[in-house]
Formats: C-alpha cells, structure tokens, sequence
C-alpha cells in the first residue's frame, strides 16, 4: 500500500493509533508533517473533538430548486471552481430565463482547496498563499482568499462581484467544507499561535466564512448532494 494510500486511510479514521504521526489533510502542502503536527498526543486529541461535534446535515432539505447542481472543488486554481457554480447560476437564469428560486448550487470545497472556505483575516494571519506557493496573474504571492472581496487587495470586475462566495451563500447557495481537509486549517493555527486543539479548532472556526458548513468529509458532501438530486460538476 502507498504512502498517501496509508495516511489517507489513517486519517478517514482506519487505524486510529497511529493517526498522531501522519500530515493533516492528505494533500501535499508545502507545510512537512512534522510542522503540522506538534505531538502525536495533540493531533488525536484534535481528531476525537471533531468527530465528536455534531455534523450538520440539514442543508439537503434545502435542495428544492427544479435545476440542482453540485460543484466539486478540490483545489484553489484561483478560485475557479466557485466562479463556475456562480456562472451557471447566471447562465441559467440569463438564457433559459430560470428564476434563481428554481435554482440550487452546492458548492463542496474539499482537499486543498479548503483554504477558500477560509476568511481574508485568516489568508493574511497565517500567510496562505506563501505557505501553499499560491500565485495571482501577475505571478505574485497570492495575498488574499480569490472567492472573497478584499479591502486591500484588488477589487474583481462589477460582473463578476456576485460570483463571490459571499455573495452566492447570501443568494442561496450552498457550501460545504470538507471536516478531514479542515484539520489542515486547524493545526496550522495550532502550530503559530501554539494552542491546544480545542483551542485552535475553536479560533479556526471563527474565522471559516459565514454560512460555509462543515461536513466529515468532501466526499461524504458530495454523495449526500448527488442522492439530493445533484447533477455532478467536476469544477476544477
């Protein structure tokens, strides 16, 4: 069995024991495992807190529109995957003259691409797009979250405005975030502010964007949708 095969069937939660020694996340940060994780004690304390908070699942009773959608995004890709649920919401309604109440977008923010779910505050605080090696159109340090608007960084174009996640969880739409790939978000915290699990778990979600709801897994996310009624969108 590969390495990644092993530590992405650890952290799903087969094999316990040895969870504490693993990176988080299962996806190749620039951040080493060593980093990410203080202490093997911390890291299965951070996962048994997780699980042990209650998952909301009420969001699929919200899926009622006669058009359904569900757009997986599993990486950043400067935030191209958002953009696209927010297009097809606007293509639907632009030519085939849909209401956006016979519309419904879920977005499953997954994988590396958990960083999106994240606030500005948290992509300025912790330095995501040095420590991920994100990069804008001018082949610079991304500074800011691409999906969310900034006061200091660049401002998108008046079209593109309402394709911001902010914007489409205030229209209606879905977010969901994956729980596994989340731990990645926490430990970071816990690594720079040296907190406990709780502690951290606690100052990540406060600083997760409004409306974006934790699920255990991206993959769980995305089945629950699709059993929702969902046509499947790969989004990146």
């Amino acid at each position: 069995m590969s390495t990644d095969r092993r530590a992405f069937l650890k952290q799903a939660g087969l094999g316990a024991t040895s969870l504490a020694v693993l990176p988080t996340a299962g996806h190749a940060s620039t951040v080493a495992a060593a980093d990410t994780v203080p202490t093997a004690a911390s890291s299965l304390a951070g996962w048994e807190q997780q699980q042990q908070d209650p998952w909301d699942t009420s969001w699929a009773a919200r899926i009622t529109g006669k058009h359904k959608a569900m757009f997986d995004i599993p990486e950043i890709e400067g935030g191209v995957g958002v953009l696209r649920s927010g297009i097809w919401q606007r293509q639907y309604m632009d030519t085939l003259k849909v209401p956006q109440s016979d519309l419904s977008a879920v977005m499953v923010i997954r994988h590396n691409a958990i960083f999106l779910a994240m606030n500005q505050e948290f992509w300025t605080t912790y330095e995501v797009g040095k420590a991920e090696k994100i990069k804008n159109d001018a082949g610079k340090i991304q500074q800011t979250n691409p999906v969310l608007p900034s006061a200091n960084g660049p401002q998108p174009p008046a079209s593109m405005a309402s394709l911001l996640l902010d914007k489409q969880i205030a229209n209606g739409a879905i977010a969901l975030g994956c729980g596994l790939a989340y731990r990645s978000v926490v430990s970071l915290i816990q690594k720079k502010d040296k907190l406990t699990p709780a502690e951290a778990r606690t100052k990540a979600n406060g600083m997760l964007v409004p409306g974006v709801i934790m699920q255990p897994s991206g993959i769980f996310a995305n089945v629950m949708a699709q059993q929702a009624g969902c046509v499947f969108v790969q989004a990146v």
